[in-house]
């Protein structure tokens, strides 16, 4: 599994479908504004950084994960995961 997440990590090949992210982006968008556009480059961009998210979060929660001594991930090595980077971002280093 870590070999396979490593691949992951190291492609730069987007892996979510372009099409039904684009309808999500301008789904939620339309719940704040009403309709919006959006170039193609922008939505690119919010994938980009969308999928570097998830990969960096599913990463912590695998770590923590294999540090319990488990190889199942669990709701509470994601809550894990999201707590720590949470209070990692009000660092000194990261304002």
């Amino acid at each position: 599994m870590q070999r396979e997440i490593r691949r992951y990590q190291k492609s730069t090949d987007l892996l979510i479908r372009r099409v039904p992210f684009g309808r999500l982006v301008r789904e939620i968008a339309m719940s704040y504004r009403g309709p919006v556009r959006f170039q193609r480059s922008a939505v690119t961009a919010l994938q980009e950084a969308a999928e570097a998210c998830l990969t960096e979060s599913l990463g912590d929660a695998i770590m923590a994960t294999v540090h319990d001594k488990r190889v199942t991930l669990q709701v509470k090595g994601m809550a894990l995961a999201r707590r720590l980077r949470r209070e990692n971002a009000w660092t000194v280093g990261n304002l």
